[in-house]
């Protein structure tokens, strides 16, 4: 028995690979490095979901730009309870309205709600009103703009989209392994994804990268980083944005990550020098890491940068699951009907090790 499953294979798939030992990350025959920063979220959404639909289409930002307008409908469901909840909590409500269902209308529905109730969320907790979705608008580009009320730069669009793709995918991990689960009792793919949000949003999972501004905040400076990580160590605190329960070098994501941060920088003024803050304090976790733990791989994942870039990008860090679940819900659609096409109920077994019923002499 491996706890946590480690090492246990429970699927065959043609959706990603992880290599852990080589730090490699390949989305259905494409290197991350090939898609990040170069392709669109719709145009890796269709290369997830080829095979697994009849007549997708061979561009899929016309029909996803109608899908953000029709779940729109359901934003007038945000009332005073809902925006009591967090951000991902909210989101998950306005999702379940949606019909189940396992067609392409359904999936561009639920690939469509993220980034529409998000932005719904966001806008209506400060105070302010719902932006209605531009169908004519690229994913990214509209959802910045539905954040925000105004449109998105150029580099800022990219910069979404850079993020998008490199989470839509990332073999089995334990939101896509709970879609699977859920798809092969054949609930539905909005009973699927509902399930992904909801493991997703444990701090274990889509949930870390909120707290990396928090550590950043709370250092402050660079100089202030070592004695600040170390007390955090000493306190047995957990260094979000650091170590992988896969890889094994540093996650690629993360590099990808950095770049897209990088290129958004460029016509920035502030974001060069929140850059570099966060360069130097990374730089303290790697080497405290190293000096306290040489025994074990501890990089930098996926995590870090993305405070980062969403932070830049107007995200509240309330919001960065919820961000996270716009780029993996695409993932998760195309496990649930590769499970479906397997057409086997996922069921394994445990080993019972309570007590045994006393039996009378």
């Amino acid at each position: 028995m491996s706890d946590g499953l480690e090492g246990v294979i429970a699927a065959e798939t043609v959706l990603s690979e992880v290599d852990g030992l080589a730090g490699r990350l390949i989305i259905r025959g494409r290197s991350l490095d090939e898609l990040a920063g170069r392709a669109t979220y719709e145009e890796v959404t269709r290369l997830l979901w080829d095979g697994f639909f009849d007549n997708l289409p061979a561009d899929l930002a016309p029909a996803l730009g109608a899908a953000r307008v029709e779940v729109f409908a359901e934003v007038s469901a945000l009332d005073t309870g809902l925006l009591d909840r967090t951000p991902i909590e909210a989101m998950r409500a306005l999702t379940a309205r949606l019909a189940d269902g396992d067609d392409l209308a359904v999936a561009l529905r639920l690939t469509a709600a993220p980034a529409v109730f998000t932005a719904a969320v966001v806008r209506a907790q400060a105070g302010e009103a719902p932006v209605r979705p531009d169908p004519a608008l690229g994913h990214a580009a509209d959802a910045l703009r539905m954040l925000r009320g105004n449109p998105a730069s150029p580099a800022e669009v990219k910069a979404l989209d850079t993020y998008l793709v490199t989470v839509s995918d990332h073999g089995l991990n334990a939101s896509t392994f709970a879609a699977r689960v859920i798809a092969s009792t054949r609930a539905g793919l909005t009973s699927a994804v509902l399930g992904g949000i909801s493991a997703l949003k444990g701090p274990l999972h889509g949930g870390a990268p909120g707290p990396i501004i928090d550590m950043l905040d709370a250092i402050g400076k660079p100089e202030n980083a070592r004695a600040w990580l170390e007390a955090a160590l000493a306190n047995g605190d957990r260094l979000m944005g650091f170590g992988h329960r896969v890889y094994r070098v540093r996650d690629p994501r993360a590099d990808a990550m950095k770049t897209a941060v990088r290129k958004l920088t460029e016509g920035s003024n502030a974001m060069p020098g929140r850059l570099a803050f966060a360069e130097a304090v990374e730089a303290s976790v790697l080497a405290i890491l190293k000096e306290r733990k040489p025994d074990r791989s501890l990089d930098t994942n996926v995590e870090f940068y993305t405070a980062l870039l969403l932070e830049a990008l107007s995200y509240p860090p309330s919001a960065f699951t919820c961000v996270f679940a716009t780029g993996r819900v695409a993932g998760w659609i195309a496990h649930a009907r590769e499970q479906l096409a397997g057409g086997r109920l996922i069921r394994p077994q445990s080993v019972y090790v309570g007590p045994q019923p006393l039996r009378a002499a």
